[in-house]
């Protein structure tokens, strides 16, 4: 359970390739590019992080890494002395503005998504005129965001995220598993290499890590279920709604 604690905050670094996912109806021949780019993008983020960390341990040994909480910043010490420290403090700064626009543009599809199909506030499914852009969508979103900020730390926040991430990681990988074996003929935009032994492979580690943020940290977990599970009701009654006047939007 400790080592799966432990891997929590380096799931969380190889993330986000799940947001690919979101634009991919804006995408041009999604069959085949957003596999690429899923495959792609993520074997460079382990490249990247794999060298990283490589580096971080010829510069400061395992004794220096386990005793730091910036490891980025002391390496860059040990090799450039303040400048290095300077440099790679702005480039954090700058990578985690950039990350939080992927965090707040990209998901915004889900809930244009979920307008489209009424299933949520209808506004939400409206365009921006000029910028083509889920615009409402992304004003509720930095908002939530704006909120959760405020009222927890990083540490908590990145347990809630992990916690929910891989709960609907494994049910979704899980899904196509089962798809396989009830749809045997159905179409298949792109075959899954390693199936169905990566597939159920994927599907114990999300058990596990689920598991572990369970067991090392029970009350967020618990506050996770409570966020989770408070859209169901909601879900289940803008269906009804949408099924009692499906042309109302």
């Amino acid at each position: 359970m400790a080592f799966g604690a432990a891997l929590i905050p380096i799931l969380f670094s190889y993330g986000g390739w799940q947001n690919a996912n979101y634009v991919a109806e804006e995408m041009h021949d999604p069959q085949r590019t957003l596999p690429r780019a899923l495959l792609l993008g993520t074997s460079l983020v382990v490249l990247i992080y794999v060298t990283v960390n490589v580096a971080y341990l010829r510069a400061l040994g395992v004794p220096g890494l386990a005793a730091t909480t910036t490891p980025a910043a002391d390496a860059a010490r040990h090799w450039f002395g303040a400048t290095g420290d300077l440099f790679v403090t702005a480039a954090i700064a700058l990578s985690t503005f950039g990350f939080l626009h992927l965090c707040v543009l990209a998901p915004t599809r889900v809930y244009y998504a979920m307008a489209a199909d009424g299933v949520f506030f209808e506004g939400v499914a409206r365009l921006h005129p000029r910028y083509h852009t889920p615009s409402l969508a992304i004003v509720l979103q930095s908002c939530w965001a704006t909120v959760l900020v405020l009222t927890g730390t990083y540490g908590q926040l990145l347990d809630y995220v992990v916690f929910a991430d891989w709960i609907f990681f494994g049910l979704t990988v899980g899904a196509v598993i089962v798809f396989r074996r009830r749809l045997p003929g159905a179409t298949r935009p792109f075959r899954m290499p390693g199936a169905p032994v990566a597939p159920a492979a994927f599907v114990l580690v999300a058990i596990a890590v689920v598991a572990s943020v369970i067991r090392v940290s029970p009350r967020q977990s618990l506050m996770g279920v409570a966020l989770i599970a408070a859209g169901v009701p909601a879900f289940l009654a803008w269906r009804r709604a949408s099924g009692r006047a499906p042309n109302a939007r």
